[in-house]
């Protein structure tokens, strides 16, 4: 048995003994618990084709059904069609890509590239080439905010840059004190909330004034990349990898909530509001997921091929999307997981 093999059996059997535990340590009672409580369950799997490396971030396109895969390894973004559950085309010739948005209003894909700094944008059915915005180093993650017609984009040694998704240009630059990574825009008022790992805090941000207000630190862990918003929780979800712990803080304050212990290498996370669960990637090997409303308590704990770190879950259409590269044991794929009521 190679070992690439070995470790997947191995992360099974921890899953199940999570789930084991979980249900009170009676193998009578485990099968009806991990029935009950997966949370997630794999529906298919669309094969990406020749993608090799590292995939990062994923971006939806509801309207036209499109899930937009940054293929960093490979220098492209695929795009994939989620109705027919296949690759419809791959736009090539990009440089490092990081993080992808869509802005419905004009059709448009924005593609962040870490390797030159660039934004390029694509639109149209046909994702034609539509400009470029030039930003300094290590342009990251993307966010939408449709009512105001604005993308953010993080980059560099701190900072968010503003643009106008209307005009296609930079008008503002907000500066932090390190790298930006997982940030959300709370549609409840005119925060950002910006994890800046390197800087161990999680930075408040001011729309109206474009300028950081406070920053807020959680004392015993370090690593905050990925992070999701409980906007009617009035609450903010992050993970931390040094060590891997789930952690909720309160919106108004940044007081701890809750602190639990999570995967490892966590990368995206996610709130299904639904169901009042969270939804945790972790390049370790699982999906961890768990329940808002039981203090935030795992229910379940999901084996994936390792280094699947990345996801997106799209509320409308009911969808767990998990990006997983290719390896001796999985070709390049997104697998496609359904919640369990």
């Amino acid at each position: 048995m190679g070992l690439a093999a070995i470790a997947t059996r191995r992360r099974a059997a921890e899953a199940a003994l999570v789930l084991l535990l979980g249900c009170g340590g009676s193998l009578l009672a485990a099968p009806r618990c991990a029935a009950e409580g997966a949370g997630l369950v794999l529906e298919t799997k669309i094969p990406l084709g020749q993608v090799s490396g590292r995939i990062d971030h994923l971006a939806v396109d509801l309207e036209h059904q499109r899930l937009f895969v940054a293929e960093l390894g490979n220098d492209a973004v695929g795009v994939i069609d989620l109705r027919g559950r296949q690759v419809l085309r791959t736009l090539s010739g990009l440089n490092d890509p990081q993080g992808v948005g869509y802005v419905p209003a004009s059709d448009t894909l924005y593609v962040a590239n870490a390797g030159d700094g660039s934004v390029r944008l694509f639109e149209g059915p046909e994702l034609a080439p539509a400009g470029r915005i030039a930003l300094d180093e290590d342009a990251d993650n993307v966010r939408v905010d449709e009512a105001a017609d604005r993308v953010y984009v993080g980059y560099g040694n701190g900072a968010l840059a503003v643009i106008d998704a209307a005009k296609r240009v930079q008008v503002a630059d907000i500066r932090l004190d390190a790298h930006p990574e997982g940030f959300q825009l709370d549609p409840k008022s005119a925060r950002i909330f910006v994890n800046l790992p390197d800087a161990r805090q999680i930075a408040v941000v001011d729309r109206h004034i474009e300028k950081q207000i406070v920053g807020w630190q959680v004392p015993g862990v370090r690593g905050n990349f990925p992070m999701a918003l409980d906007p009617a929780g009035r609450r903010i979800v992050l993970a931390f990898r040094r060590p891997a712990r789930l952690v909720a803080l309160a919106a108004v304050d940044g007081s701890v909530i809750a602190n639990v212990e999570s995967c490892g290498d966590a990368d995206d996370v996610f709130l299904d509001a639904k169901r009042q669960r969270i939804y945790l990637s972790c390049g370790e090997g699982f999906i961890d997921v768990f329940a808002v409303s039981d203090g935030y308590a795992r229910i379940a704990r999901l084996p994936t091929p390792s280094g699947a770190r990345t996801s997106l879950f799209v509320p409308a259409l009911d969808r767990f999307y998990l990006a997983v590269r290719a390896s001796m044991s999985e070709p390049a794929a997104i697998w496609v997981y359904r919640p369990t009521p």
